[in-house]
């Protein structure tokens, strides 16, 4: 073990990890010019402390550190805990399974199946703060009489009467206990969106503001106003039992009263805590994040986008919020970030909602819906551990990018039980589902590899996310290769392939060709 390190690179070098939304910048080299503190910023999305090297090394600490990689070299600093630098494990591969062996071995558990069977559908951007029940029955009923199959229903942030409360809003939905029973009925599982966010002047705030400990608290002990994208409001102290009883308490009421299955768990970012507010514990920001993850352990039915040191945890992990646009804000993000999610421990990971998941996008008056992106979007997110609808398809599109669209579907629907059995693989060796070239085929110079991926070590997936291209080039590694339209490739090659709109370009690696270097232990 070493306190504040600088290790410098080895001769063909490459490094992953800190935070899944700079995926977009790795692999780190030692040109790169790249500074994070984990401590402080995750950038809205999942964080470890932990770095990995494609030459079998990888840094770890218990707490968050600060990385730089500048002048060929990685300087750590700001650890309140030891920084151990652990190499001989071969290759990227090998450091990550020795890691999560030491630090976040896998539980055993996952996810419920039905999480990657089917696609999940989210209401946010058809209906945004404003969720009615009729809205909800109306777009799910859309689905299905669409030809889309049901899955997971996350109805989004509006439901409530407001921030805090356990009841659905009167005005907007007359009985949601019958709302539920009929999604049940066409065959979803229902989530509901949650936050940690109490409205300072709900019943919730006026009644228990006066406990100790169960609100964060400014420096003159009051209970403390934090600003967040829905306003100003107050925050549950996370780290408080009585608190979190009370708050499990709600969500269990909810399940009761209403057959809720499940719940979004959203905010919970570092971000909201950079004003250090007192806590039960004396909690870091980051350990408020983690604590908000750790309810999901007693929610099968849950999903997060901000998380913290969750690794080899039954928790679906979906990426922040993407632009609607061609760039790496947008599906350019898709393939490296999710690979990052699953470098630093979260392997049942989702993309953002298909087509795009900010919202501000959308209500910008000058906002036309692309409907060539919105169709390469849902094939990128097709042969995913997950794929997530919010956007409405069999509305916004054209029948031909709807059909395109249910085609993606329907291939995702082919391949769930090989997806299924990576999963449950997951649960016994914490290694991704989505991975990378480097991840699967060491050392063939493949680490800056980032616009395609493989679903384990036998199916790579060569998405189109390029706007107006009609051929792909894709990397093909060692081995035989079938492709989707049938046609056999042998590697390694660099080959170019028809991609039409219709197409989603994909190869299944012939059983009898020689095992790859990454799949050999």
């Amino acid at each position: 073990m070493i306190q504040h390190p600088v290790i410098s690179f080895l001769e063909n070098e490459f490094w992953w990890g800190g935070r899944n939304a700079d995926g977009v910048d790795m692999p780190f080299t030692p040109a790169s010019r790249h500074r994070v503190d984990l401590s402080t910023n995750l950038r809205e999305n999942q964080g470890a402390p932990l770095l990995l090297s494609s030459k079998g090394r990888y840094v770890w600490s218990d707490r968050p550190f600060t990385y730089e990689f500048r002048d060929g070299k990685i300087h750590i600093s700001g650890s309140m805990s030891p920084i151990t630098l652990s190499e001989g494990h071969g290759d990227l591969r090998g450091a990550f399974r020795a890691a999560a062996a030491r630090h976040f071995p896998a539980s055993g558990k996952m996810p419920p199946e039905l999480f990657f069977s089917a696609p999940h559908a989210n209401t946010w951007i058809d209906m945004q703060h404003t969720q009615t029940q009729a809205g909800v029955l109306r777009y799910a009923r859309g689905l299905v009489e669409g030809g889309y199959p049901p899955g997971v229903l996350m109805i989004d942030a509006g439901w409530a009467e407001y921030w805090g409360s356990f009841k659905f809003h009167a005005g907007r939905f007359t009985d949601p206990a019958v709302m539920t029973r009929e999604l049940h009925a066409l065959g979803f599982k229902v989530m509901l969106w949650v936050s940690p966010f109490i409205a300072p002047d709900g019943m919730e705030f006026r009644r228990w503001r006066g406990q100790p400990g169960w609100f964060l608290r400014d420096r003159q002990g009051a209970p403390a106003v934090l600003p967040w994208w829905d306003g100003h409001s107050v925050h549950l102290d996370l780290t408080h039992p009585e608190a979190m009883d009370w708050f499990k308490a709600g969500l269990r009421s909810l399940q009761n009263d209403y057959g809720i299955d499940g719940f979004k768990f959203d905010a919970g970012d570092t971000l909201h805590y950079l004003n250090r507010p007192a806590s039960w514990q004396n909690a870091e920001p980051v350990d408020l994040t983690e604590a908000w993850a750790q309810l999901s352990l007693d929610f099968p039915y849950s999903e997060f986008r901000a998380c913290w040191k969750m690794g080899g945890q039954p928790v679906v992990q979906r990426l922040h919020d993407r632009a609607p646009n061609w760039t790496t804000a947008g599906i350019l993000s898709l393939i490296p970030n999710s690979i990052a999610q699953g470098l630093i421990g979260h392997a049942f990971t989702c993309p953002d909602l298909i087509g795009g998941g900010d919202y501000l996008c959308f209500t910008d008056p000058a906002y036309r819906l692309d409907e060539e992106l919105f169709v390469r979007f849902c094939q990128c997110s097709a042969l995913m551990p997950m794929m997530q609808f919010s956007a409405a398809p069999w509305r916004v599109l054209t029948p031909r990018s709807n059909a395109l669209c249910k085609a993606a579907v329907e291939l995702h629907a082919k391949f769930a039980p090989k997806i299924l059995e990576l999963a449950r693989q997951s649960t016994k060796s914490n290694e991704p589902i989505l991975r990378s070239m480097e991840y699967v085929f060491p050392g063939q110079g493949y680490e800056a590899v980032t616009d395609q991926f493989l679903l384990g070590g036998e199916l790579l997936v060569a998405p189109v996310i390029t706007r107006g291209a009609t051929t792909r080039r894709v990397t093909l590694p060692l081995g035989r290769w079938r492709a989707d339209d049938g046609r056999t490739y042998e590697g390694p090659a660099l080959i170019e392939v028809p991609a039409p709109l219709e197409r989603l370009p994909y190869f299944l690696r012939d059983p009898q060709s020689s095992a790859p270097a990454g799949m050999q232990r």
